[in-house]
């Protein structure tokens, strides 16, 4: 037959109506031949049933040879390139996780954004600072593998460890940032023991001493927006013990707004100073201190950026504990809107 198909193909003389194949000729496709194939394969793909117990597959890479595997225990005769086909035809495809949910949203959480928003621009007008500060997660110090690329000779990678686990001579750096919103100036911290409420407060009052009186030897109040949670959170009695120390020995009135939660992403500080940082040191280990904090120095922008890197090599213990009458010695004045958010700090009569 199939010479004989080749002969009328090569002969001129023939001519082809149609289709030349007659109806319902050739090998039927799976769907038609096994009529369960593209329900039971879209039951172990299927996401709502990933939190059922008696998935077969809930805690395996799906993979299509593991899912041709477990349709074959089914009683399915089928090959993982048509697993692959036929994924395709119901719509699935290989995809990564996306940074999307951030949880219930809060019903006061525009009208925080605004009143934020106003009281900037006050401390603006009356040329008082601003400044919004955060945390940023402890960095492996070493020679570990950094993400991102930078440019070398040809073949000549920059060689790292496999696995990252901690050095312990070495440690882990914590970096806690202050960024000046009028100035587009940046101060960071890089600390090398717990991350706590003592470490916020000791940043912004080393960075205070070193760049905020100079540039504001008049100012009589200051303002700090910080997210709601880590080493700053206002449910925090460390938080607020350790700014009322810094009020009574600068003289300034402190006031402190909270993003809600879950809007961290909010914060000036991030895209305006740490997104920054991590673009200046992409693919460059973080072998020592040392280098830590000459490669957040060195950050520059287009539009001005400085930053400012110091050591901070003291020691913070965690799980310090605020009794009742010691948190009764702030001078705590909430505001009337979400006093639990926005709050000020008065220091005592000298």
């Amino acid at each position: 037959m199939i010479r004989q198909g080749i002969a009328e193909l090569k002969n001129p003389k023939t001519v082809l109506l149609g289709r030349v194949r007659r109806p319902g000729g050739g090998r039927k496709r799976i769907a038609e031949r096994d009529a369960t194939v593209l329900a039971d394969l879209e039951k172990l793909v299927e996401p709502v049933t990933r939190g059922d117990p008696e998935s077969p597959l809930r805690w395996t890479c799906k993979s299509v040879r593991r899912l041709a595997e477990e349709l074959g225990k089914q009683g399915h005769v089928i090959s993982y390139p048509v697993v692959a086909e036929l994924l395709r035809e119901l719509g699935y495809s290989l995809q990564a996780n996306r940074k999307t949910t951030e949880g219930d949203g809060h019903a006061d959480r525009n009208a925080q954004f605004e009143y934020i928003n106003r009281k900037v621009q006050r401390f603006f007008a009356s040329k008082q600072p601003v400044i919004s500060v955060d945390t940023k997660k402890k960095e492996l110090v070493g020679d570990f593998k950094n993400g991102g690329r930078e440019l070398r000779p040809q073949g000549k990678p920059e060689k790292v460890r496999v696995h990252d686990f901690l050095i312990p001579e070495l440690g882990r750096a914590t970096r806690y940032g202050i960024y000046d919103l009028a100035q587009n100036t940046g101060w960071v911290s890089v600390g090398v023991d717990h991350d706590t409420a003592s470490v916020a407060v000791a940043s912004i009052r080393r960075w205070w001493q070193s760049m905020g009186q100079a540039v504001y030897p008049k100012a009589h109040r200051l303002l700090i927006t910080a997210d709601a949670g880590g080493s700053n959170g206002p449910r925090l009695r460390l938080w607020k013990v350790e700014l009322q120390k810094l009020a009574d020995e600068t003289g300034l009135r402190i006031a402190v707004s909270h993003f809600p939660p879950g809007t961290s992403k909010w914060n000036k500080i991030e895209h305006r100073l740490f997104s920054f940082i991590s673009q200046n040191w992409r693919g460059k280990p973080l072998l020592s201190f040392e280098v830590i904090v000459n490669l957040i120095a060195a950050t520059t922008t287009a539009r001005g950026l400085k930053v400012h890197a110091e050591l901070d090599s003291g020691t913070y213990p965690a799980g310090t504990k605020i009794d009742d009458q010691e948190l009764a010695g702030v001078r705590l004045r909430r505001d009337k809107f979400h006093g639990d958010w926005n709050y000020e700090i008065h220091p005592h009569p000298a």
